[in-house]
């Protein structure tokens, strides 16, 4: 009996062994796959809400685009992807630029522009020719190089930003706004630089109201314009209200019938957007487009109040990597040299 009754207790107390290690090795594997997945629900690059801001980098002028892209970098902790938007001749020397620099850590995508998309939409002006360059137009056609996300900054390339982008993303658009820009009579300071270098911040100083086409449009051509360098836009609504191909026809129509041009305040890619938009957009904090710093090299604004802007945009013809112009410690804090040596900044003493 007792050898019987001992192979059935072993028989026994291996089998309990047995469902024991079964049991043991679940229990221990639920935790460690629990953890897994708990690591990679609260991973930063999974959670962070991606902010897309769109920039292009233009042959001469991509010293610009980096100071710019370093600017935003260096004064936010969110997770910014970067849509660096060139030309195909371009694309090698921007992208060489941020890999060989500390931007080498920026999240970024180098989108290249197709030019063939404006043929017979662009009246050639002689008076301003670089405001004809096609990447002036890249913002007319966003929801085309941007295809995953909502809601995208663009940003002119002649700006740096002092404040958190996060800020200006966060940007509240009224329900059917396709687009948020800043009013060009929303601030004090910027009254007095309008005055004192004498522009242009009405529609009458954008479109030719000698015009039939523009008389049509019924706007009074004392309603204050507003700038396009900095969007806030939604691509869900400008894809419905098909924004893109309502900015195509007024160009169209300025070929044909010269409604506006480069020698009236914004040149030729502020005006279709001007109509367009006109009364159907919402507004970003004024603070965060604080801009006229290009437009003379003589006016300026108060150090504390440019110390309080959130974004600085050299518009007008006086850029600050180029002599003369205002302002240009400001803008040189962010500028990171180009290790090609083919970007050079014109000072006084070079």
């Amino acid at each position: 009996i007792f050898p019987f009754v001992s192979v059935n207790q072993i028989l026994l107390l291996l089998l309990v062994l047995t469902v024991c290690a079964i049991l043991y090795n679940k229990v221990h594997q639920v935790p460690s796959a629990l953890k897994n997945e708990t690591v990679d629900l609260e991973s930063p690059e999974e959670m962070e809400e991606e902010i897309p801001v769109v920039i292009c980098a233009a042959a001469g002028r991509m010293g610009a685009a980096v100071a710019a892209i370093s600017s935003i970098y260096s004064n936010t902790e969110a997770n910014v992807l970067f849509y660096i938007v060139g030309l195909k001749t371009t694309i090698p020397h921007i992208r060489k630029w941020i890999e060989n620099s500390k931007l080498k850590e920026i999240k970024f995508k180098v989108v290249e522009f197709n030019p063939m998309v404006l043929k017979g939409k662009i009246r050639q002006d002689a008076s301003r020719p670089e405001l004809l360059q096609p990447l002036n137009f890249v913002r007319f056609y966003l929801p085309l190089l941007i295809q995953k996300h909502e809601k995208v900054i663009y940003l002119d390339d002649d700006v740096i930003v002092q404040g958190d982008i996060q800020e200006l993303y966060d940007t509240k658009l009224t329900p059917g706004h396709a687009a948020a820009f800043s009013d060009d009579c929303d601030l004090p300071s910027t009254h007095e630089m309008v005055r004192s270098v004498g522009m242009q911040n009405t529609y009458m100083g954008f479109l030719d109201y000698r015009k039939q086409a523009i008389r049509d449009l019924g706007i009074s051509p004392s309603t204050c314009s507003f700038n396009p360098g900095v969007i806030v836009a939604n691509m869900t609504e400008w894809k419905h209200q098909r924004i893109t191909k309502q900015l195509e026809k007024w160009m169209q129509r300025n070929v044909e019938e010269n409604l506006y041009s480069s020698t009236l305040g914004g040149g030729v890619a502020t005006s279709p957007m001007l109509i367009v938009f006109h009364g159907k957009y919402s507004s970003i904090n004024p603070m965060w487009h604080i801009r006229h710093l290009g437009w003379s090299p003589d006016a300026r604004y108060s150090e504390q109040f440019l110390q309080e802007a959130k974004l600085l945009h050299w518009n007008g013809r006086y850029k600050p990597w180029d002599y003369p112009s205002v302002h240009t410690d400001l803008w040189e804090n962010w500028f990171i040299p180009d290790p090609s040596g083919k970007f050079k900044l014109t000072r006084p003493d070079s």
